[in-house]
Protein backbone atom coordinates (compact mmCIF):
# COMPACT_ATOMS: atom_id res chain seq x y z
CA UNK A 1 0.00 0.00 0.00
CA UNK A 2 1.55 3.37 -0.88
CA UNK A 3 1.54 6.88 0.38
CA UNK A 4 -1.23 7.96 -2.01
CA UNK A 5 -3.61 5.56 -0.65
CA UNK A 6 -4.17 8.10 2.71
CA UNK A 7 -4.47 11.35 2.69
CA UNK A 8 -4.62 13.65 5.69
CA UNK A 9 -8.45 13.90 6.68
CA UNK A 10 -8.70 10.50 6.09
CA UNK A 11 -11.13 8.21 8.74
CA UNK A 12 -9.25 5.05 9.39
CA UNK A 13 -9.68 2.34 12.15
CA UNK A 14 -7.32 -0.59 13.50
CA UNK A 15 -7.76 -3.65 12.35
CA UNK A 16 -8.89 -6.39 14.66
CA UNK A 17 -9.46 -3.03 17.28
CA UNK A 18 -12.55 -0.68 17.75
CA UNK A 19 -10.34 2.71 17.78
CA UNK A 20 -10.74 4.74 14.89
CA UNK A 21 -9.70 8.73 14.05
CA UNK A 22 -8.72 10.85 11.53
CA UNK A 23 -5.26 10.76 9.91
CA UNK A 24 -3.07 13.88 10.79
CA UNK A 25 0.11 12.46 8.97
CA UNK A 26 1.61 10.15 6.60
CA UNK A 27 5.25 9.11 6.83
CA UNK A 28 6.71 6.32 5.00
CA UNK A 29 5.10 3.54 5.45
CA UNK A 30 3.20 4.68 8.65
CA UNK A 31 0.16 6.99 8.84
CA UNK A 32 -0.51 8.92 11.77
CA UNK A 33 -4.04 9.37 12.74
CA UNK A 34 -5.85 10.89 15.94
CA UNK A 35 -8.59 9.63 17.64
CA UNK A 36 -12.29 11.12 19.09
CA UNK A 37 -10.51 11.24 22.31
CA UNK A 38 -7.58 14.19 21.06
CA UNK A 39 -4.89 11.12 21.33
CA UNK A 40 -2.52 10.45 18.70
CA UNK A 41 -1.67 7.07 17.49
CA UNK A 42 1.53 5.99 15.06
CA UNK A 43 0.62 2.37 13.21
CA UNK A 44 1.95 0.83 9.81
CA UNK A 45 -0.40 0.68 6.93
CA UNK A 46 -0.97 -2.93 7.34
CA UNK A 47 -2.34 -2.10 10.45
CA UNK A 48 -5.07 0.30 9.73
CA UNK A 49 -7.60 0.65 6.89
CA UNK A 50 -9.41 3.42 5.71
CA UNK A 51 -13.41 3.82 6.64
CA UNK A 52 -14.96 4.61 3.05
CA UNK A 53 -18.38 6.88 2.59
CA UNK A 54 -21.55 5.33 2.21
CA UNK A 55 -21.90 3.46 -1.44
CA UNK A 56 -24.12 6.00 -3.99
CA UNK A 57 -26.87 2.76 -5.47
CA UNK A 58 -29.08 3.53 -7.85
CA UNK A 59 -31.77 1.33 -7.28
CA UNK A 60 -33.48 1.88 -10.64
CA UNK A 61 -30.73 -0.15 -12.14
CA UNK A 62 -32.74 -3.30 -12.62
CA UNK A 63 -29.38 -5.39 -13.24
CA UNK A 64 -28.32 -4.25 -9.90
CA UNK A 65 -32.01 -5.22 -8.06
CA UNK A 66 -32.09 -8.81 -9.56
CA UNK A 67 -28.32 -9.31 -8.55
CA UNK A 68 -29.62 -8.14 -4.51
CA UNK A 69 -32.50 -10.25 -4.47
CA UNK A 70 -30.50 -13.07 -5.60
CA UNK A 71 -27.63 -12.37 -2.80
CA UNK A 72 -30.52 -12.40 -0.29
CA UNK A 73 -32.11 -15.44 -1.34
CA UNK A 74 -28.11 -17.31 -1.29
CA UNK A 75 -27.81 -19.67 1.59
CA UNK A 76 -25.63 -17.83 3.91
CA UNK A 77 -22.22 -19.05 4.31
CA UNK A 78 -20.70 -19.84 7.85
CA UNK A 79 -18.65 -16.46 8.93
CA UNK A 80 -14.80 -17.51 8.83
CA UNK A 81 -13.26 -16.33 11.48
CA UNK A 82 -11.09 -13.34 11.53
CA UNK A 83 -7.60 -14.22 12.00
CA UNK A 84 -5.74 -12.78 14.74
CA UNK A 85 -2.99 -9.65 14.20
CA UNK A 86 -0.81 -8.27 16.86
CA UNK A 87 -1.98 -5.20 17.88
CA UNK A 88 0.03 -2.32 17.01
CA UNK A 89 1.94 -0.36 20.00
CA UNK A 90 1.18 2.89 20.61
CA UNK A 91 3.61 5.75 20.59
CA UNK A 92 3.83 8.72 22.91
CA UNK A 93 6.76 10.75 22.88
CA UNK A 94 7.66 12.25 26.26
CA UNK A 95 9.51 14.92 25.31
CA UNK A 96 8.43 18.26 26.96
CA UNK A 97 8.63 20.33 23.12
CA UNK A 98 5.67 17.68 22.05
CA UNK A 99 3.63 18.35 24.93
CA UNK A 100 3.41 22.28 25.67
CA UNK A 101 4.43 25.12 23.43
CA UNK A 102 7.03 26.56 25.15
CA UNK A 103 9.42 25.17 28.27
CA UNK A 104 11.31 27.99 28.45
CA UNK A 105 10.12 29.42 31.77
CA UNK A 106 9.24 26.09 33.41
CA UNK A 107 11.32 23.90 36.03
CA UNK A 108 12.68 20.50 36.13
CA UNK A 109 10.37 19.71 38.64
CA UNK A 110 7.19 21.31 36.43
CA UNK A 111 8.80 19.51 33.26
CA UNK A 112 8.95 16.20 34.97
CA UNK A 113 5.29 16.61 36.55
CA UNK A 114 3.88 17.19 32.60
CA UNK A 115 5.48 14.52 31.48
CA UNK A 116 4.19 11.77 34.18
CA UNK A 117 0.68 13.63 33.79
CA UNK A 118 0.72 12.87 30.09
CA UNK A 119 1.91 9.56 30.74
CA UNK A 120 -1.12 9.08 33.29
CA UNK A 121 -3.56 10.15 31.06
CA UNK A 122 -2.60 7.63 27.96
CA UNK A 123 -2.27 4.36 30.22
CA UNK A 124 -6.05 5.66 31.14
CA UNK A 125 -7.00 6.16 27.62
CA UNK A 126 -5.64 2.54 26.64
CA UNK A 127 -6.89 0.60 29.39
CA UNK A 128 -10.64 1.92 28.45
CA UNK A 129 -9.91 1.36 24.73
CA UNK A 130 -8.37 -1.79 25.52
CA UNK A 131 -4.79 -1.03 24.05
CA UNK A 132 -2.62 -3.47 24.70
CA UNK A 133 0.63 -2.47 24.02
CA UNK A 134 2.27 1.32 24.21
CA UNK A 135 6.12 2.53 23.69
CA UNK A 136 7.24 5.55 25.76
CA UNK A 137 9.83 7.52 24.10
CA UNK A 138 11.82 9.38 27.18
CA UNK A 139 15.54 9.99 26.03
CA UNK A 140 18.71 8.59 27.82
CA UNK A 141 19.37 11.85 29.64
CA UNK A 142 20.35 11.19 33.58
CA UNK A 143 17.51 8.22 33.49
CA UNK A 144 15.20 10.14 36.19
CA UNK A 145 12.12 10.51 33.91
CA UNK A 146 12.56 6.59 32.85
CA UNK A 147 12.62 5.96 36.46
CA UNK A 148 9.78 7.87 37.76
CA UNK A 149 7.67 6.08 34.93
CA UNK A 150 8.69 2.93 36.07
CA UNK A 151 7.16 4.18 39.47
CA UNK A 152 4.29 4.64 37.90
CA UNK A 153 3.69 1.67 35.79
CA UNK A 154 3.93 -0.26 38.80
CA UNK A 155 0.90 1.48 40.65
CA UNK A 156 -0.81 -0.78 38.04
CA UNK A 157 -2.08 -3.86 38.52
CA UNK A 158 -2.11 -5.28 35.38
CA UNK A 159 1.06 -3.41 33.36
CA UNK A 160 3.96 -4.54 32.92
CA UNK A 161 7.15 -2.77 31.83
CA UNK A 162 10.31 -3.59 29.76
CA UNK A 163 12.74 -1.43 27.35
CA UNK A 164 11.17 -1.37 24.04
CA UNK A 165 13.01 -2.72 20.76
CA UNK A 166 16.63 -1.60 20.67
CA UNK A 167 17.21 -1.21 17.16
CA UNK A 168 14.51 1.21 16.82
CA UNK A 169 14.51 2.98 20.04
CA UNK A 170 17.91 2.38 21.56
CA UNK A 171 18.04 2.98 25.36
CA UNK A 172 15.52 6.20 25.06
CA UNK A 173 12.10 3.72 25.55
CA UNK A 174 10.02 1.76 27.58
CA UNK A 175 7.08 -0.48 26.24
CA UNK A 176 4.54 -1.24 28.63
CA UNK A 177 1.79 -4.10 27.97
CA UNK A 178 -1.54 -4.12 29.47
CA UNK A 179 -3.47 -7.33 30.42
CA UNK A 180 -7.11 -7.56 30.84
CA UNK A 181 -6.83 -8.21 34.35
CA UNK A 182 -4.88 -8.44 37.78
CA UNK A 183 -5.30 -12.26 37.38
CA UNK A 184 -3.99 -12.71 33.98
CA UNK A 185 -0.81 -10.29 35.30
CA UNK A 186 -0.02 -12.89 37.96
CA UNK A 187 -0.54 -16.08 36.43
CA UNK A 188 2.36 -14.60 33.18
CA UNK A 189 4.60 -13.60 36.17
CA UNK A 190 4.15 -16.30 38.01
CA UNK A 191 4.88 -18.52 34.34
CA UNK A 192 7.72 -16.07 34.04
CA UNK A 193 9.59 -17.28 37.24
CA UNK A 194 8.72 -20.95 36.71
CA UNK A 195 10.07 -21.03 33.18
CA UNK A 196 13.07 -18.19 34.92
CA UNK A 197 14.13 -21.00 37.71
CA UNK A 198 13.73 -23.51 35.19
CA UNK A 199 16.85 -21.87 33.06
CA UNK A 200 18.87 -21.49 36.04
CA UNK A 201 18.64 -24.85 36.79
CA UNK A 202 19.74 -25.77 33.63
CA UNK A 203 22.69 -23.87 33.79
CA UNK A 204 24.15 -25.19 36.49
CA UNK A 205 24.08 -28.51 35.29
Amino acid sequence: MSNRNFRIGDSVELLDDNVSGIVIKVEGHEVTFETSDGFEMKVPFSLVIKIEGDLDIDMGDDSLIQKLNADLNRKPKKPSQKPKRQQPAMEVDLHIHNLVDRSGHLSNFEMLNIQLEHTRKKIEFALEKRIKRIVFIHGVGQGVLKAELHTLFRRYDQVEFYDADYQKYGLGATEIYIYDNREEFKTHSINKRILLNKNMLFNLN
